[in-house]
């Protein structure tokens, strides 16, 4: 699969098709699936896409598909992706981590704002600050 493939499926809005890419076995593929997802909102893609907010590389490291997942949760702005963002703010790595903190400002839901002030304590100033803003956007 290539990336214009990807590029074809979201311009048409091909969700199912999108879901069933997500399981690609090339991690750059399945990035801009996800990024796809997120682009077209479509709220049946939360499941398939909190599958992938789980991935780990063949070393069971964080990956990149972890990122676009978390970044595509925000967008798409569904209360079942919280709980699944709330463990990867505690577990990712650092730019899933902030990523999830803020797409878990996005959706909004005060589930949030504890793990979240604990974030505030986070090593990286990144995921700090994305907290910070992801508090004051559910607080508003």
């Amino acid at each position: 699969m290539e990336k214009s493939a990807v590029e074809k499926m979201q311009a048409n809005k091909d969700v199912e098709g999108l879901i069933r890419a997500l399981k690609y076995e090339k991690e750059s593929i399945q990035c801009h699936v996800a990024g796809a997802l997120g682009n077209i909102g479509d709220k049946r893609a939360v499941e398939p896409l909190v599958e992938a907010l789980k991935y780990e590389d063949e070393y069971h490291q964080p990956s990149y598909v972890q990122f676009w997942a978390a970044e595509a949760l925000g967008k798409i702005k569904d209360a079942r992706a919280v709980e699944p963002l709330i463990s990867a703010l505690k577990d990712g790595g650092g730019g899933v981590r902030r990523t999830s903190a803020e797409a878990l400002g996005k959706i909004g839901d005060k589930r949030a704002i504890e793990p979240l002030i604990e974030s505030l304590k986070d090593e990286n100033e990144h995921v700090r600050s994305s907290a910070a803003e992801a508090i004051g956007n559910i607080r508003k």
